[in-house]
């Protein structure tokens, strides 16, 4: 019997399956207008596609909890009524099919006003639709816009706008809210010493460096439904310790440990654990499964449950990766993209089954 297409419990809440679908920006939102930053029928039909295909859990791409924490002028947000309206379309449409509707909040810090990776992915500038980048401090993301840093008052706002952007999320009808904390967007950029040279009470030391995370999980928390779980996606590590040659201080996989335990006290239920992002030049020798080791280790010593993702894409793998005990879940990404029905032909070749919808019956 696969352990791959069991089903798995986060609070009350029973995902069919442990293929879940990875944020993955599509860049195909409007920059400007009424309908700026709400999902199209590009999203619907990227996101429904994959809940068809046999993801047990769908989660949208990195959804701005501001205008200014779009990735780029192209991406998703939900920080309005007319993006709350259209996300509540998105999210039926998934349930329908048969998936857990997740949506992974986030805030792109100083790697905000980017443009589209297929046209370069360079800095958009204000006169092009674009906007000044925040972040904990006035250092930029490699040869990208020098952000603004921010004070006390704008991180208390931020904040709130994590809250207020859960709540929409909520009221849309989403199962499943994901903190997005990785790849060097603004809560790791908090959280990283490569990135945070604060001197305030948000920079400096492990406690203070987490603090803006902790106080986001806090405030996600406190108004998603208590039978609902909060995920929390983290990058591992900077790469910078691993590489002995490199004497730069990052964020590493003892940090990790430390932040999943309390994380785990504020009550997330899962750490969606990444790696990477905060440093441009980090030298990361990525293979098959490279980051699932990370996974294993906050499963083990932090007692929290965790999924897995980077260069899995053979079902087989999958399947070994949970049925071990390496994590507890599978984050798919590219390999979605290449084929939406992964999960439903990896359940035929590891003797499963995977529910399809009656249309396809003859199939």
């Amino acid at each position: 019997m696969s352990t791959l297409f069991q089903p798995m419990t986060l609070r009350s809440l029973t995902v069919p399956n442990r293929v879940w679908l990875s944020p993955m920006c599509m860049y195909s939102a409007a920059a400007t207008g009424p309908d700026a930053a709400s999902p199209t029928d590009w999203h619907l039909a990227h996101l429904v596609s994959r809940a068809v295909g046999g993801a047990g859990l769908v989660m949208t791409e990195a959804t701005a909890v501001t205008a200014e924490g779009r990735i780029s002028p192209f991406d998703l947000g939900i920080y309005n009524d007319r993006q709350q309206q259209a996300f509540t379309r998105v999210a039926a449409a998934i349930t329908a099919a048969g998936a857990v509707p997740a949506i992974q909040l986030a805030h792109a810090g100083p790697k905000a006003s980017t443009d589209r990776p297929w046209r370069g992915g360079g800095t958009v500038a204000v006169a092009d639709d674009g906007w000044t980048p925040v972040g904990p401090v006035a250092v930029p993301f490699g040869d990208h816009v020098t952000p603004r840093a921010l004070d006390r008052d704008e991180i208390a706002g931020l904040v709130g706008a994590f809250a207020r952007a859960a709540e929409r999320a909520r009221d849309a009808g989403f199962q499943v809210a994901e903190v997005h904390g990785a790849h060097g967007y603004l809560i790791h950029s908090f959280l990283s010493p490569y990135t945070n040279q604060r001197t305030d009470d948000y920079g400096g030391s492990f406690a203070n460096r987490a603090r803006f995370a902790l106080e986001v999980v806090e405030a996600v928390r406190a108004v998603w439904p208590e039978e609902l779980p909060v995920l929390f996606r983290v990058s591992a590590t900077d790469w910078l310790s691993e590489n002995p040659a490199d004497p730069r201080e990052g964020w590493t996989g003892d940090d990790t440990v430390l932040l999943a335990k309390e994380l785990q006290a504020r009550g997330v239920d899962l750490l969606d654990v990444s790696s990477g992002g905060a440093a441009p030049d980090a030298r990361i020798e990525a293979a098959p499964g490279f980051q699932v080791p990370f996974a294993t280790r906050v499963r083990q010593e932090a007692g929290l449950p965790v999924a897995a993702v980077g260069l899995i894409t053979e079902p087989a793998q999958a399947e070994r990766i949970v049925a071990e005990g390496d994590a507890d879940a599978v984050l798919l990404a590219r390999a979605m993209l290449r084929d939406p029905y992964w999960p439903q032909r990896a359940a035929r070749e590891l003797g499963a089954a995977v529910p399809a919808p009656v249309q396809y019956g003859r199939a």
